[in-house]
């Protein structure tokens, strides 16, 4: 898992994803998940572009169960937008990078 990218938790999550000053994505993910793991290289990569423009948090689902239920998570891998404390985007399922950083730059200017 890369630097940029840490592990959040059902108790963190107010105050690391609402309360964030900078715009957050969430990995929703499982270890079990096969596309879950192949799409944790490319939030990786992500996180390294838009380093200080943006957080990102990975969320394991088997572990948490509050804000994936919140949220209505039901597939793995979910990746989540938040800015401003709202929720701006919401990508399920395995997408080339590209595609993720358009629905990035997308929520980022909602």
């Amino acid at each position: 898992m890369a630097e940029n990218v840490k592990e959040i938790t059902d108790a963190n999550f107010e105050t690391e994803a609402i309360q964030s000053e900078l715009p957050v994505l969430i990995d929703f993910w499982a270890p079990w998940c096969g596309p879950c793991r192949m799409v944790a290289p490319v939030v990786a990569e992500l996180s390294e572009e838009y380093a200080g423009k943006m957080n990102f948090f990975k969320m394991n689902t088997d572990e948490n169960q509050q804000v994936p239920t919140k949220f209505g998570i039901r597939s793995i891998p979910a990746l989540l937008i938040f800015k401003g404390g709202e929720l701006k985007g919401q990508i399920v399922g395995y997408r080339p990078k590209n595609d993720l950083k358009k629905r990035i730059d997308e929520a980022l200017l909602a």
